[in-house]
């Protein structure tokens, strides 16, 4: 058995055997679905319902504001505004609105309040508004001698046909759901490397630290030692993985079929909106739905996920080994943390808000191919379809990139790890690079 092998090997029982790798390994996956049962559980338990009073000088407005289920409206205006701030105080009411009596309706456009002791919800304030505004503005018709009724009649509800070049039907909100599919793995990339990149550097400062160092790299080369660290731990952390996925399925299904909860978000829709998206036809256009989902090029997406998963975990963990290798502790690692996690948040917030609106811009598109955030970006673009020469170029440059940081890790590795009672400089790290 070769050097490297047998570093791989012993880096991955010492991981497995670890207690707080084995409890967390069981734990977490208990954790998870009972955050997500008490999630659902919350979700199921129906809000208190609010009370405003309304205090309407005018008349008109009271019958425009119906009840449900989060809000009851009461008619305050026999009481006077002394008597409404009163009842305010004794929390009687979550607010009042005050509609003051004025010679004609527009002139309420900057006069209207509401009294609250606590400041209330934007969307709560734009739906009274919205009354408001459509009552004020149909008086304004009828002064003028608009027939509100035909305005009603004369309005259109557009919907507009999605068809592809080849003249087949499409859907609307495939983007999102493109975006959704792409950013959960690229999103899954990004947490691996710093749960594992992590668990390399800590693993080279404990064996610095202990001094044990200094006996395997008399017998062991620091390139093989680093490189066995880097894949024995991210065996462990597949591993680990794979026993999260397959226990938080099965404890998934056993904790909703016993206690019989909704989860997702059925469990937040109302009746109403259930309706409403019945009635809408998304029904009809599940199907339509499910093939534009079958039509994603979901084996490239799939092989791809592997490819940049391998490639970005060990460019890396290649960092993480050559910072562990350069501290005495984990305190001192963190000023060289931030340059290596910023590429990833980058890649996250160029995912989202760049490959959405334009997939094959000149933005998505150099992000994807640059190795830091090539993992990250170009996964979340494979759903919208990318040429194969980017793609292949992506590769390219990763594990070229890759194996060009592994080779100057390396060089920071092997002085570093012999290195204590120091704190490292940037400038030092450089001078390390160069023996």
């Amino acid at each position: 058995m070769s050097v490297l092998s047998l570093i791989i090997k012993r880096e991955f029982i010492a991981k497995v055997r670890n207690k707080s790798f084995i409890v967390m390994t069981f734990l977490s996956p208990l954790l998870f679905v009972g955050i997500a049962v008490f999630v659902a559980f919350l979700a199921s338990i129906k809000a208190d319902v609010k009370r405003i009073g309304i205090h309407d000088e005018t008349g008109l407005f009271l019958k425009e504001f119906t009840n449900d289920e989060s809000f009851t409206y009461h008619d305050l205006t026999t009481l006077n505004l002394n008597q409404i701030k009163d009842s305010l105080i004794l929390e009687s009411y979550e607010g009042v609105l005050y509609i003051p009596q004025v010679d004609s309706l527009p002139d309420l456009v900057s006069k209207v309040q509401f009294i609250s002791n606590e400041s209330p919800s934007m969307d709560f304030i734009m739906d009274l508004e919205d009354v408001i505004s459509q009552k004020i503005t149909q008086s304004n018709y009828e002064k003028i001698g608009l027939d509100t009724l035909q305005l009603n009649q004369a309005q259109a509800d557009v919907s507009i046909i999605l068809k592809k070049s080849t003249g087949e039907n499409t859907v609307k909100g495939l983007n999102e759901i493109k975006l959704f599919l792409g950013g959960a793995f690229g999103y899954l990339i990004m947490m691996f490397i710093v749960i594992y990149g992590n668990f390399v550097m800590r693993s080279v400062i404990e064996e610095k630290t202990n001094r044990i160092i200094e006996i395997i790299i008399s017998s062991v080369k620091p390139f093989q030692l680093m490189l066995g660290k880097i894949i024995g731990n991210s065996l462990a952390g597949i591993l680990q993985f794979f026993i999260w996925a397959v226990l938080g399925i099965v404890l998934f299904f056993i904790v909703t079929y016993v206690l019989g909860l909704e989860m997702g978000a059925s469990a937040a829709a109302s009746p109403e909106a259930m309706e409403a998206a019945q009635n809408s036809g998304f029904a009809e256009k599940l199907p339509l739905y499910l093939n534009e989902f079958l039509s994603l090029p979901l084996f490239t997406l799939l092989f791809s996920f592997v490819l940049y998963f391998v490639g970005g975990y060990f460019l890396y963990s290649s960092f993480y080994a050559a910072i562990g290798s350069a501290v005495d502790n984990e305190t001192d690692s963190q000023q060289f943390l931030l340059p290596i996690i910023l590429p990833l948040i980058l890649g996250v917030y160029i995912g989202f808000f760049t490959v959405l609106n334009d997939p094959h811009g000149t933005i998505a598109t150099v992000f994807s191919i640059f190795p830091l955030t090539s993992p990250i970006v170009m996964l979340m673009r494979i759903p919208f379809g990318v040429p194969i020469w980017q793609l292949i170029l992506s590769l390219i440059l990763l594990y070229a990139t890759f194996f060009g940081v592994v080779w100057l890790a390396a060089k920071i590795y092997r002085v570093g790890i012999l290195m204590y009672g120091k704190k490292p400089t940037w400038k030092e790290l450089y001078k390390w690079m160069k023996y």
